[in-house]
């Protein structure tokens, strides 16, 4: 039996408690009703661990949101402050560290009682604990100024806040319980990724829970969280892209991420990255969060043309032209043989894997890139435009004679003789990343539908019987990777993370793309893996998982990917999958 059911109203019940992820603009943290929970503040670092007398029973899960009979637990939007109705004060275990790896030396935080209140002043943060009748009340700040103006805010307002939040999230009521509860946790993932800062400003895209120290925002994550946010929210759309182009280069490079830690936390990480070996050498700046990624500086690009796509403001675009032609230089400066060539390193999204040469998932992004490029130069350079329509028509044919493979699809990646410091080698499994050739229309529709059956007679677990672990998920890889070599860490073991995990980004792109192209078979990609969650007791748009290996983040912005696939083709979505 699962441990977690939807219920016709799209939120989730169960009979035991499980882990509440919670998200809100500052306030975040996983809490569970049998009475503890960890909490930290959005960019300056962990606050304790809370514990309160447990909930009873039975339990209905929301986006930051829980509800018992006898209480619940709530999370306000305009203020670091939650409450836990219906429980009793037992203790707080103030962090000692801002984060794991904060090597500085702090004494221990004492809890200071005065009268109904704990105030613990933290040397990055500042936490207030407030008993007010049968709630317990936890707010939070930077320091105690804003920690004091989030308390005041009343139980009803608190309560008020997360209802209506939930409300928001609710955006297809007409879905069967299943797709409309996955519907209603993507769009949380999506809308509580937008974080602000202490005096409220916008501070970034969070990649999830576990990707916030130091705080953070990336140009990849961001990318594919703002596929939903484009419709719910093209404001914070507009201000991502203002925060992703301070990390690009004048040369075009980018880091995987942007930083944007508070001072303590900064100050922390600063010390770290310039003292430990090898540290400064991965982040060589002090706002990047690991630098110079393949993939980031065209996703920079497709996050501008996707945003004039849709809003027609190109004011960005305007903006960072100059970013956006040294983007396209340098890329063409990589080419050999038609196409860019991928150092053999672990700097794109598989960033446990050494991918080098031709790589399929990057060379999808290039052409989206060059078509934006066409499409936005048209206005605002018409030289460059015609370049970049020209160059994306050789590379989609150099695609074609370089990655195609006699079994059906393209290949992960491939490094032919000749390519200058990148070894030969070919890595022939179908993954599920290499999809991007489809989205961007990097190869022939034929192409597409053969690439589209592969992956559903090898990826969806339900069909593939080589793999021993039955209907899960649809895996990222198939079979796992020949040359071990070029794996590590998690990746380098089976089925796991990189290496064959159901990754809810990749399989909402999968779903998109058989809606997209007419094709049945969508609602599989689009829900297996939230019926995994819900069967497992994971409440959330988890990160990734595997049964081998158990899961990731519960709560990750770009696993919106399926929601806002749903959203987007809303009306076929409406009247079922008939696969």
């Amino acid at each position: 039996m699962p441990v977690l059911t939807p219920r016709a109203d799209g939120m989730v019940e169960s009979t035991t408690p499980v882990l509440l992820p919670m998200m809100a603009p500052r306030l975040q943290g996983e809490l569970s009703a049998a009475g503890f929970g960890e909490l930290a503040l959005w960019g300056e670092g962990d606050l304790g661990r809370i514990r309160f007398t447990p909930l009873a029973g039975p339990y209905v899960y929301g986006p930051n949101l829980l509800t018992a009979p006898g209480g619940g637990i709530y999370a306000a939007q305009e203020a670091p402050v939650m409450v836990i109705c219906g429980a009793t004060y037992r203790g707080f275990t103030p962090a000692r560290r801002c984060a794991s790896w904060d090597r500085t030396k702090h004494p221990k935080t004492p809890v200071r009682r005065e009268k109904t209140r704990r105030r613990i002043v933290l040397p990055w943060a500042s936490v207030l604990i407030e008993q007010r009748g049968e709630d317990l009340l936890i707010a939070a700040g930077a320091d105690i100024a804003e920690a004091e103006r989030a308390l005041r805010f009343s139980v009803d307002t608190i309560v008020g806040e997360a209802r209506a939040h939930a409300a928001h999230c609710d955006r297809l009521p007409e879905a069967d319980p299943m797709l409309r509860s996955m519907v209603i946790q993507g769009t949380h993932a999506a809308l509580s990724s937008v974080r602000r800062d202490e005096r409220g400003r916008f501070d970034g895209l969070a990649a999830g829970l576990h990707y916030s120290a130091p705080a953070r925002t990336y140009y990849r994550d961001g990318y594919w969280t703002l596929q939903l946010l484009l419709e719910a929210a093209p404001a914070m759309v507009h201000e991502e892209i203002e925060m992703l182009a301070s990390g690009v280069q004048a040369d075009g490079e980018a880091p995987s991420g942007v930083i944007v830690s508070g001072p303590e936390q900064a100050k922390a990480w600063e010390e770290l990255r310039t003292t430990v070996f090898g540290l400064d050498w991965i982040h060589t700046r002090s706002n990047d969060w690991w630098s110079d990624h393949f993939d980031s500086p065209l996703f920079f690009i497709l996050a501008i043309a996707d945003y004039a796509r849709v809003t027609g403001d190109i004011e960005p675009a305007e903006r960072h032209w100059p970013l956006i032609k040294a983007i396209f230089e340098r890329y063409r400066g990589f080419s050999e043989q038609g196409l860019p060539v991928k150092p053999r390193h672990d700097r794109d999204w598989a960033d446990n894997v050494y991918r080098g040469g031709f790589v399929a998932y990057d060379l999808g992004l290039w052409v989206g890139a060059l078509d934006g490029v066409g499409a936005l130069g048209e206005r605002l350079d018409a030289p460059l435009a015609a370049q970049a329509r020209e160059l994306a028509a050789s590379t989609r044919v150099a695609i074609e004679a370089s990655l195609w493979g006699e079994r059906g699809w393209y290949a992960d990646y491939h490094a032919p003789p000749g390519l200058e410091d990148v070894e030969p080698v070919l890595e022939d499994h179908l993954t599920l990343d290499s999809l991007t050739l489809l989205r961007h229309d990097a190869v022939s529709p034929q192409r597409a539908e053969q690439v589209l059956e592969a992956v559903r007679q090898k990826l969806e677990s339900r069909h593939n019987d080589v793999q021993t672990f039955g209907d899960w998920g649809v895996m990222c890889c198939f079979p796992p990777y020949r040359h071990k070599g070029d794996t590590r860490s998690k990746s380098a073991f089976a089925y796991r993370y990189h290496n064959g995990s159901d990754w809810p980004w990749l399989s909402g792109m999968y779903a998109e793309e058989r809606l997209r192209r007419g094709l049945p078979g969508w609602r599989y990609p689009m829900l297996r893996w939230w019926e995994t969650c819900l069967e497992q007791g994971w409440m959330g748009a988890v990160e990734y998982f595997a049964p081998p290996w158990g899961r990731g983040s519960l709560l990750q912005g770009w696993s919106a990917m399926p929601a806002a696939a749903a959203l987007k083709y809303k009306d076929v979505v409406l009247r079922g999958d008939p696969d």
